[in-house]
């Protein structure tokens, strides 16, 4: 695979050429860098016909290729050469050596921008267009390509899942949606089969307002149906027509908007329009209907209402904005409500902990997301509430939230880090931040790999919520080990010399003042693109400086891989406290964890109906509610990176090529393949149901394919 990068076997093309016998003239021994980078045949002169044809630069390194394998390793540098400044200018001059192929970095970098690979539905293609590179900083960043809505069909029948009860869609809850997140307590009646409507609509014009043979009663349910809607029905015969995705579509949407009517009706004061001035002394009208589930209050129900809403903007709209006003106006009702502080004990107390919580949750979510400040606190001393419990694991809620602030953290370090090197000043608070955030990453993760505590309450069935405690425990450990990868990423990819010449100055570079920092490019990717000065790290507990142990005092260190290759350092890295290797090494364990994670979440395992059509073999229901896809993101990002960083080290450090250099290379190379698969297979069975996912699949998918392309040359 690795000499496939290279392609200096001589293989050309026989298409409308005399066919000759293969390698009839031998390959050069040593191949040009821009030959190498192209994979196409050099003819070995200076410059070579290639380069010259082109008019590019034609220069070459030394190489062992041609000739036999030397069997020695290269010895391991001492720290103190590891730790030794490079002089910036053999490093520039590598960076212009190399040339970038077909744009591969382009297509890796966008990954990590804020909202990567969201398709927006809300906003038509002219439109969006004005907005091209605002969020990242950069014009000619890479984006996926808005599409305009599919025509239906016209007089095609399809079938979208919807509910004929209440009750029915409740189940229909616990069924698809509970498991992911948990906004109601468990459920107070067994399982029962699910029972989608059996009639086959008409596909119609998308702008008219589509027929319901139920409409749901309350806001809660009417948002659940949303997300119902967008589920394929098991009897639809072909559920990825372009008829069938526009009736999802329409009737998911129509859903949507009946539950914000709702929600504004519900959240009216009628005496505001008569008698503003006693409007907030007046007492909020109590809800006139019947409990979606019985042990939670109908005043919860508009809340819980918003926050699937803001999980329906982010996962089908790709609406980044509704997804944090959605989020926003679920905690300003509960704030209202007292939440935040309610210690009672009585028959709604873990329908309102879960409320709280989950609301604390979303408002968290949507700043990860966005790369914005959260409207709230994150160690707020005023946010009381007891977390709810699961039965079945004790700590699992504690869990989740503690993930859910390490990651906000090291998202705001990221922003940090950004604004330090722009004014070349407080790099060593930094460096100490590093330390503090990857040790208390790491605390939260030890707790995630201990058994669960069990609760000593009577079993009752379903109510242990055992898939769901697992679910919540593995979504923890994914944005704990997302939150490693921004912690380490810029010091990871610091020593490639497109990432360094993307995310900082070169001309900037002082060679005798380690001290002195690049200047960042006033509107670069990636890292220069990321801005959440979200709540500071200080502000949580600090790890005991006995914590603080360099990869040097590790002695596990070297056993997260066998090999990732190094470049020379840029004078300004040799302050951070681990080395890029360490860190290149902590991204792709966290990176290959997170493809394991999200592949073992289970998926929606409803009860069928007798008369409802079989899933064909292989074929599953979409998982939802993928409000942390962004840890996706991260993940590829870094599998690509560190594919990236093994395919420069082939091109500008040929003379590591030993054999067992190789082949740790090949085994790592595959690793990285079988980990992407991973990542495309889940966020593939996301963008079943949820359209916004759609992008994130295609930006992975695309830069998949330059990475491993069908048939790689040998």
């Amino acid at each position: 695979m690795v000499d496939a990068f290279h392609n200096e076997s001589g293989l050309v093309s026989t298409a409308l050429r005399p066919i000759r016998k293969k390698f009839a003239k031998p390959p050069v021994k040593v191949a040009c860098l821009p030959c190498r980078a192209s994979r196409t045949r050099c003819g070995g002169q200076e410059p070579c016909s290639n380069c010259l044809n082109k008019g590019r630069k034609c220069s070459y390194l030394p190489s062992k290729r041609g000739g036999p394998r030397t069997k020695k390793q290269r010895p391991s540098p001492s720290p103190e050469e590891d730790a030794a400044p490079q002089d910036s200018s053999q490093f520039a001059a590598i960076s212009a050596e190399f040339e970038e192929p077909s744009g591969m970095f382009t297509q890796i970098d966008v990954l990590s921008l804020p909202g990567a690979g969201l398709r927006h539905l809300d906003f038509p293609q002219q439109v969006s267009s004005l907005f091209q590179g605002f969020y990242a900083g950069d014009a000619d960043a890479a984006h996926v390509p808005l599409e305009l809505m599919p025509s239906p069909l016209t007089g095609a029948q399809c079938y979208v899942r919807t509910y004929g009860s209440e009750p029915e869609i409740l189940n229909a809850y616990y069924d698809f949606i509970h498991c992911y997140f948990p906004i109601l307590p468990p459920r107070v009646a067994p399982q029962c089969r699910d029972r989608p409507l059996q009639c086959p609509l008409a596909c119609s014009d998308p702008s008219s307002e589509p027929l319901m043979m139920y409409k749901p009663q309350s806001p809660l349910s009417l948002a659940i149906s949303a997300v119902l809607a967008l589920i394929p029905h098991p009897n639809d015969p072909d559920s990825s027509s372009s008829a069938s995705l526009v009736q999802r579509r329409t009737y998911a949407n129509a859903f949507a908007q009946l539950a914000n009517t709702a929600i504004e009706t519900e959240c009216d004061l009628d005496i505001s329009s008569t008698d503003p001035g006693q409007a907030l002394s007046t007492p909020r009208p109590s809800v006139n209907r019947e409990r979606l589930h019985p042990q939670t209050p109908e005043d919860l129900e508009t809340l819980l209402a918003l926050l699937i809403l803001s999980v329906y903007e982010y996962s089908q709209r790709g609406n980044l904005l509704k997804m944090r006003y959605r989020a926003g106006q679920a905690l300003a009702l509960a704030l209202d409500k007292s939440l935040h502080d309610y210690v009672e004990e009585d028959e709604f107390c873990e329908a309102r902990r879960r409320a709280w919580w989950m609301t604390y949750y979303c408002v968290i979510q949507g700043a990860i997301v966005s790369t914005t400040p959260p409207t709230l606190v994150i160690n707020d001393p005023q946010f009381t509430t007891p977390y709810p419990r699961f039965a079945s694991d004790v700590e699992g809620w504690s869990i989740l939230i503690q993930a859910q602030q390490v990651l906000v953290s090291a998202t705001q370090f990221i922003a940090d880090l950004n604004k330090t090197l722009a004014s070349q000043s407080g790099l060593h608070y930094m460096f100490e931040r590093m330390q503090q955030l990857d040790s208390w990453t790491n605390s939260v993760l030890a707790q995630t790999e201990i058994l669960p505590i069990t609760s000593h309450e009577p079993d009752f069935g379903d109510c242990r919520e055992t898939i769901t405690a697992q679910c919540i425990r593995t979504m923890s450990r994914i944005k704990l080990s997302s939150a490693q990868i921004k912690t380490h990423r810029f010091r990871a990819f610091s020593d490639i010399p497109i990432f360094v010449k993307r995310h900082c100055d070169l001309t900037a570079a002082n060679a005798t003042n380690t001290a002195h920092v690049l200047t960042p490019k006033s509107s670069g990717t990636g890292i220069n693109s990321v801005s959440c000065p979200c709540s500071n790290l200080d502000q949580f507990r600090r790890a005991s400086s006995a914590e603080y142990m360099t990869p040097s005092d590790s002695s596990t260190s070297s056993d997260i891989h066998p090999y990732i290759p190094q470049y020379p350092q840029y004078p300004f890295a040799t302050g951070f406290p681990y080395s890029t290797q360490h860190s290149a090494k902590i991204c792709l364990r966290a990176a290959i964890l997170i493809s394991h994670l999200f592949e073992s979440l289970p998926y929606p395992q409803p009860l069928p109906e007798t008369h409802q059509q079989p899933r064909q073999h292989g074929s599953v229901l979409p998982r939802t509610m993928p409000s942390f896809a962004c840890c996706l993101m991260q993940s590829s990002y870094a599998m690509f990176m560190i594919f990236y960083k093994a395919r420069v080290a082939n091109q500008v450090s040929p003379d590591v090529e030993t054999e067992i250099v190789s082949d740790s290379i090949d085994r790592l190379v595959e690793e990285l393949r079988q980990g992407l698969q991973r990542i495309i297979g889940a966020v593939s069975n996301y963008s079943l149901a949820f359209e916004a996912l759609d992008g994130m699949r295609d930006e992975i998918q695309g830069a998949y394919q330059t990475a491993f392309p069908p048939n790689p040359a040998i």
